[in-house]
């Protein structure tokens, strides 16, 4: 004996109906402000790390994209010390293929430096320089830069604020 569709879809509609309503509030999404930011300081090692892996890590480190709250309009982000910053890698023929190019605002103004003479010279700023391409490019990228603090060395200044050490092989 055929099914009537109409008393099938009666049926399947009367079966489906919830008696218990489902609490709104329990879904709400939390967006963090200022006030609610937990910030913390962590410290990172550089030693033997590959440049561009490592400033990826940290980048996320200080957006907050690793935390279960992150809000992408908020530093909502950590505090990051890297030490030992004179100590990172570069694959391949990048030490000496790699330009850095600035120019002074003046014709004829153009430099050009390769990654060698900047760790020559200045060794934070490589990895300074790496990581500020990688934040946003706006108001929010600027405040979330002056969150990164890069030593040369073991040594650091910010022992006062008790940063933990991590290991950003964990941090997806």
């Amino acid at each position: 004996m055929p099914v009537n569709r109409v008393n099938q879809q009666e049926w399947i509609v009367s079966h489906l109906k919830f008696e218990t309503k489902v609490d709104t509030l329990s879904y709400k999404t939390i967006s963090l402000n200022k006030a609610t930011v937990n910030k913390e300081w962590v410290i990172v090692d550089a030693t033997d790390q590959i440049l561009g892996r490592l400033a990826s890590k940290v980048a996320l480190v200080l957006r907050g994209k690793h935390k279960p709250g992150y809000t992408p309009h908020v530093d909502c982000g950590d505090n990051v010390i890297v030490i030992n910053a004179e100590k990172v890698r570069l694959t391949g023929n990048k030490w000496k293929g790699k330009l850095y190019i600035r120019h002074t605002g003046y014709p004829g103004g153009q430099r050009i430096q390769t990654a060698a003479d900047i760790l020559k010279k200045f060794p934070e700023r490589l990895m300074e320089k790496s990581v500020k391409g990688m934040l946003p490019k706006n108001s929010l990228g600027s405040k979330l830069f002056t969150n990164l603090y890069v030593f040369v060395g073991a040594d650091h200044d910010k022992a006062a604020q008790q940063p933990k050490f991590i290991n950003l092989d964990n941090i997806r």
